[in-house]
């Protein structure tokens, strides 16, 4: 039954290359992908539990509920269809035919299937249901963008007030928050619920004031910087390197194409920029630095934290205990959650419909910021240290942890619990895992190919002579 339930997946298939469109004429069955190989004892265990589920799905649960397009995505496939159900009906990985990108990915996986859990799914995800979305290739020219007013000049400030940058030559803009000094305590104190080790000890931090952009980097801002500073693929990352890091720098070198359509088919325009770089969004920074005459960066992590609290000290800037708001344990599972406050705030697992969305659906913290909490994790300037506050001491002002092999990431994103998206709560980069799938030699300093709920956004340092009145 489970197979064709959900007719959108039925008409998938029978667009799909599985479906006898394919120059064999071989029609692949739904068993043959999402079951382990027919006369194993594997086979037979897993059959009995997808018809248990089956049949519990079909008693307890609506069809008009359920989540169809969550199930179509990568993370989920993984856990129903078998690697070992691929690889007996696919037993030569390099046909005659195949493209010299096609040889260097299989070779790929040869050599790191065990090592890095390879699934053929990860880069076949379109061959059993049929995705418009989907593409095996790299992105071709420059991204469609808004161009019908190209700015002159950027912004004037004189003034520590929010502003609108406008970014010369590009119809780009970016609307920016003046976040004013001050002091609060970062970290958690442990009876918070869900507290975790690394948000210890609380200190007493200062702020110096400084702007910050309303909302994450959207894609019209992200392609109007790649589409003006775009590297070709075979640009090695030594030269990019040596070139962004020069003192008499005058234009960066930017993003190689990226694979397939890195918005995942969501939509462009005012949606967050995700899957590039720790490096790609601190040279966005530089780039707009250069075009503007402001000093952009990313922010610091005390930075980050102090601007998403707004002044409070609550473990959400908005009302509401992190228990009532889990996913996690018994009695919210059994009845659920009440979601009417924190709905209002966040995207998150309960209202994001596993993509990102659009900065128009939620309302904004105390500081006028918008999705601080949840859509996409966002990039800081430190590099992770599970310790860091133990190596600060109340009354440090701006400070910033440069130690360590990963960046930390803040703010949660639209696949995770309530629980994860505390002001509190840190997180950092897996630069391995997070490129597992990239069989470039070297693996691209520019997109992720493991990871899509990761963006960034942009803070500006006070233009010299600006009077800031103390507070």
């Amino acid at each position: 039954m489970m197979c064709h339930y959900h007719e959108k997946a039925d008409a998938a298939w029978k667009q799909s290359v599985h479906y006898n469109n394919n120059k064999s004429g071989v029609k692949t069955d739904c068993a043959a992908c999402h079951l382990p190989p027919r006369g194993t004892f594997k086979h037979f265990t897993a059959k009995a539990k997808m018809g248990i589920k089956d049949i519990w799905s079909y008693m307890t649960k609506k069809k008009e509920d359920i989540n169809w397009d969550r199930k179509g995505e990568l993370d989920y496939a993984q856990k129903i269809v078998y690697n070992e159900s691929c690889k007996a009906c696919h037993a030569n990985l390099f046909p005659k035919g195949i493209s010299d990108d096609g040889i260097k990915a299989h070779l790929y996986y040869e050599e790191n299937e065990k090592k890095f859990d390879l699934q053929c799914i990860s880069c076949h995800l379109d061959a059993g249901h049929y995705n418009p979305n989907y593409k095996h290739s790299k992105m071709e020219g420059k991204a469609l963008t808004n161009n019908s007013t190209k700015y002159e000049a950027a912004a004037i400030v004189t003034d520590f007030k929010n502003y609108k940058e406008t970014v010369p030559g590009t119809a780009a803009s970016i609307d920016m928050i003046a976040i004013p000094g001050g002091s609060f305590t970062i970290g958690s104190p442990d009876d918070e619920p869900f507290h975790q080790t690394d948000e210890a000890p609380q200190r007493r931090i200062a702020v110096s004031p400084f702007f910050m952009a309303e909302v994450e980097v959207t894609w019209d801002q992200f392609w109007a910087f790649y589409n003006e500073t775009m590297s070709e693929g075979r640009t090695s990352p030594e030269t990019i390197y040596a070139n962004n890091s020069r003192d008499d720098l005058d234009a960066v070198s930017g993003p190689t194409p990226p694979f397939g359509f890195p918005d995942q088919g969501w939509g462009m325009g005012s949606r967050p920029a995700i899957t590039m770089t720790h490096y790609a969004a601190e040279t966005f920074c530089q780039w707009l630095s250069l075009k503007t005459g402001k000093r952009y960066r990313l922010p610091t992590e005390a930075e980050w934290e102090y601007a998403a609290r707004g002044g409070t000290t609550t473990p959400y800037f908005f009302e509401g205990n992190p228990k009532k708001y889990t996913n996690e344990g018994f009695w919210n599972k059994l009845f659920g959650v009440d979601t009417t406050n924190i709905n209002g705030y966040v995207v998150y697992a309960n209202n994001s419909m596993d993509k990102t969305q659009e900065p128009s659906k939620v309302r904004a913290n105390p500081f006028g910021l918008k999705n601080m909490l949840g859509n996409v994790m966002e990039y800081c300037a430190d590099k992770y240290d599970a310790e860091a506050y133990k190596h600060w001491k109340d009354g440090d002002k701006d400070p910033l942890n440069e130690k360590g092999q990963e960046y930390v990431v803040r703010g949660g994103s639209y696949r995770d619990d309530a629980s994860a998206l505390r002001c509190a709560t840190r997180g950092h980069t897996e630069n391995d895992a997070w490129l597992k799938t990239d069989p470039q030699n070297p693996k691209s300093i520019w997109w992720y190919s493991d990871i899509k709920g990761i963006g960034f956004r942009v803070v500006c340092e006070i233009p010299e002579g600006i009077h800031i009145k103390q507070q």
